[in-house]
């Protein structure tokens, strides 16, 4: 193994007391969980990587905000804390707090879709392919080729295939075309960065067309990053730096701030300059969250996630998380175990199509893997193909994704180094047992995003 794990930029002040159950105790709770990870309780869980989101373990400094918090239903104090830090580091004029990712997707796709358009996007993850859908719109996913083979190395697999988007709305017709979403990073394809020459095609494109260009913001630090490391032209520049540039290209960003703002709950809806845009989704934002100055969030919430917004953007942090990546990468490297290289921002996606070659995607590879993580070392993690995916909205028939990974997501500040070799050797023992792992079939699976409370059974 040739990577060093990265000391952690900072001193534990305070523990969660965490415990492994037994492997009887864990075959027993993923069986009562109907073998859905989302299922199990917390408690029962020894490493839980089902999410980057909302997982973070704040700083003191934000642990003093929250006692700061201005908790006035209108107008806090804490409210304009956080438009003025959103103004620094972004340069847009219009931010609207709201209480997560998926409430600012659901407040801004209604002004943006109706029934019988397409939103197209680098990747969608699954609830901005829901919150299209809902609207009565299509998703299109429009990323490069070379992010489908996950033992490909390349710079920027995140990337959307700018040719491609061209074609897809000269076939479908700029009028239908409501709005394209650029995911930084790249969620659904591993994690993986977009870089700034391609951001700036992409809204070249967009411009072209008339076309509302939008940034699923989540990992937006993370992003920055990795076009400091791998951009040549941005090696000089700070990550804030390259943070206002990448989104003064685009008009409207949303933001989960439950990843880099690192943060346990929040979100943003921010608009570049157009006042009508934000008078509308500030209507949206009264209906469906709270008032427009703390949109569904405690002002100790807002007041965290201003100061949250700095921290996610310091360089010394960021390479301890990218090298956290880099260390398990490295370990899996050296067992052999396949994921989608070079590693993500977020976690490591394990390539479950590559581990169990004879489990097809009907019968969901990534989701078993999931299962014997937790059967194995108690690892909750979710997955990210076929199964998540979900059917076809206008046939009802399975789809069959590009991935089949495994998402092992890291939550920010949390895990040592003893934890990631945890997970490490959890991956190689059940590489030594892969050919007795059977596939799921689904029991019951409500209309839309199933993967959080479907029900499965294993396949004898």
């Amino acid at each position: 193994m040739s990577v060093k794990y990265i000391p952690e930029p900072f001193r534990i002040k305070m523990v969660e007391p965490i415990k492994m159950l037994t492997r009887e105790e864990r075959e027993q709770k993923i069986k009562e969980a109907k073998y859905n990870t989302f299922n199990l309780k917390g408690e029962d869980v020894y490493i839980d990587l089902l999410t980057d989101s909302g997982t973070n373990a704040m700083s003191d400094i934000q642990w003093a905000g929250v006692m700061r918090g201005d908790e006035a239903y209108a107008g806090g104090r804490s409210y304009y804390n956080l438009v003025e830090a959103c103004q620094d580091i972004f340069g847009y004029e219009f931010i609207q707090p709201v209480h997560q990712g998926r409430a600012a997707e659901k407040v801004l796709f209604g002004l943006l879709l109706e029934e019988g358009q397409y939103g197209i996007s680098n990747m969608f993850f699954d609830t901005t392919r829901a919150h299209v859908e809902l609207t009565g719109a299509r998703a299109l996913d429009c990323v490069v080729e070379e992010a489908k083979d996950p033992s490909h190395r390349a710079p920027f697999k995140g990337n959307m295939d700018v040719k491609k988007l061209e074609e897809l709305i000269n076939e479908h017709g700029k009028e239908k075309i409501g709005v394209v979403v650029m995911t930084i990073t790249n969620n659904s394809a591993g994690g993986q960065p977009v870089s700034m020459q391609n951001m700036k095609d992409t809204a070249e494109v967009c411009k072209k067309y008339g076309i509302t260009l939008v940034i699923d913001a989540a990992r937006f630090a993370e992003n920055a990053f990795f076009i400091k490391q791998r951009e040549e032209e941005y090696k000089n520049k700070s990550v804030k730096e390259i943070t206002k540039e990448m989104f003064s290209y685009a008009d409207v960003f949303t933001m989960s701030a439950k990843k880099d703002a690192i943060v346990n709950m929040g979100g943003l809806l921010a608009i570049k300059d157009d006042a009508e845009l934000y008078q509308l989704a500030k209507g949206r934002t009264i209906s469906f969250e709270g008032f427009t100055t703390y949109g569904g969030l405690s002002g100790r919430d807002l007041e965290a996630l201003a100061i949250g917004l700095y921290e996610g953007l310091d360089e010394n942090y960021l390479e301890y998380r990218n090298g956290q990546m880099e260390y398990l990468a490295a370990r899996l490297d050296d067992a052999g175990i396949a994921y989608q290289s070079p590693v993500g921002g977020h976690g490591v996606f394990v390539d479950a199509k590559a581990l169990l070659p004879h489990i097809p995607s009907n019968e969901f590879p990534g989701q078993a893997l999931a299962i014997e993580l937790y059967k194995e070392a108690g690892i909750r993690t979710c997955e990210i193909g076929s199964y998540m995916l979900g059917n076809d909205p206008d046939t009802g028939e399975q789809l069959q994704a590009d991935f089949e990974f495994t998402r092992l997501a890291i939550a920010r500040r949390v895990y040592t180094q003893s934890h990631f070799d945890v997970m490490a050797d959890a991956l190689i023992a059940i590489k030594e047992r892969a050919d007795e792992i059977n596939g799921y079939r689904i029991t019951w699976e409500p209309p839309v995003l199933r993967h959080f409370q479907a029900s499965l059974e294993p396949i004898k």
